[in-house]
């Protein structure tokens, strides 16, 4: 009777295992480019993971370096819905070569988290948001009567890779380098850093500041938000617009969707614009491949900011005001129009990106180019 009763744990064992290895899942990820993608966030359907492992627990997997042996971070991406969406992993590729990654049946290590956003109703209804790189903020209802009201996009500087939203609202001192970073850049009824409006007749119509907000997604690796903001009247026109932001562990772009709406057909006109400073900066504007970029002026002892757009639609038209550097692009009602925005601090301690405007551009162009040639997933 033992011996038998040993034989059949020996065969349910062997049975685990072979069930363990044809659920498990291969996938490769290929880089195609000729510079390596460096701590790179990319999403594969959900829906093509269980189409190859149906009975997977999303609570008790793993996702394997077969190189390595060394987990890979994930996140499980539902983009405001119920249901995963995505599988978001941050791998590594060197240039013009691939990885080998597998899901298994097994507990994950925890991820640490690299992004972060939330209301701040403490601080006049603030949306404010970050990674292990950037940091960044949206302005609402409930500073439009004060006197110091903003509109566009605002940048906090960051030379950590912590998360530092929570402790500078509680101790309501970023205005001041304290060693993690601070908020110098000044935003005032402007653009800010690359926000959007429409541009009727030579005019920029600003909307109100947000009023409604939506968390879709919280980290680790990816947070994602909506504004929305009321209808404002735009040459005689009403229009409304949501915006959806997102930004990734590892990258100082967001990924910015907004959807207008207005009750007619015709295209309307808007314009993407960077405040500029009084003293001369350096600008790149590069129509062909949609990039806007400045190198700011050096703000005294808390030294530049870089700030740059990527409209990713082709040849578009670019020019500037007397506030901003501008792209012209134009959307219809309720077509998502999709573009990115980023930053960079002299002061950030990253040598690929900040320590001068030609570093910078530089920056920008490879993130244009890992834009059009995103990393190819094969799953097996």
């Amino acid at each position: 009777m033992k011996k038998i009763l040993i034989l059949l744990s020996l065969l349910f064992g062997t049975a685990l295992m072979l069930s363990a290895q044809t659920n498990a899942i291969n996938i490769t990820i290929s880089n195609s480019l000729d510079i390596a993608r460096a701590d790179e966030v990319v999403a594969i359907s959900w829906a093509s993971i269980l189409n190859k492992y149906p009975s997977i627990d999303t609570a008790n997997f793993k996702v394997v370096d077969a190189a390595s042996k060394q987990e890979v971070p994930f996140q499980l991406e539902h983009a405001g819905q119920k249901a995963i969406q995505n599988l978001l992993l941050q791998v590594n590729v060197v240039a013009k070569a691939s990885i080998q990654l597998s899901i298994v049946a097994n507990k994950p290590e925890t991820v640490v988290s690299k992004t972060y956003g939330r209301y701040v109703p403490e601080r006049y209804d603030d949306f404010a948001w970050e990674n292990d790189k950037v940091a960044y903020r949206m302005y609402g209802k409930a500073l439009e009567t004060r006197p110091d009201n903003a509109f566009g996009i605002d940048v906090w500087v960051k030379r950590s890779n912590k998360l530092v939203i929570n402790d500078w609202y509680k101790t309501a001192d970023y205005h001041k380098d304290h060693g993690d970073g601070m908020d110098y850049y000044s935003v005032g009824l402007t653009l800010g850093a690359g926000d959007i409006a429409p541009f009727v007749m030579d005019s920029v119509y600003y909307s109100k500041n947000y009023h409604h907000w939506k968390v879709l997604d919280n980290g680790p690796l990816r947070t994602s938000f909506q504004l929305g903001y009321d209808a404002w009247d735009v040459a005689g026109k009403s229009v409304s617009i949501v915006k959806t932001i997102s930004l990734d562990a590892g990258s100082r772009f967001n990924k910015i969707e907004v959807v207008y709406s207005y009750n007619d057909g015709e295209d309307l006109p808007v314009v993407i614009g960077i405040v500029k400073r009084s003293e001369p900066g350096i600008v790149m504007m590069d129509e062909q491949q949609g990039i806007m970029s400045y190198w700011e002026p050096e703000h005294g002892a808390d030294g530049i900011t870089g700030v740059a757009t990527i409209y990713p639609h082709g040849s578009v038209k670019m020019d500037s005001d007397k506030i901003h550097l501008l792209t012209h692009a134009s959307v219809k009602s309720n077509v998502p129009l999709v573009y990115y925005n980023g930053s960079v601090w002299s002061k950030a301690n990253d040598a690929s990106a900040g320590t001068s405007a030609k570093q910078w551009f530089k920056y920008v162009d490879l993130f244009n180019q890992k834009l059009k040639e995103p990393l190819k997933v094969t799953i097996q």
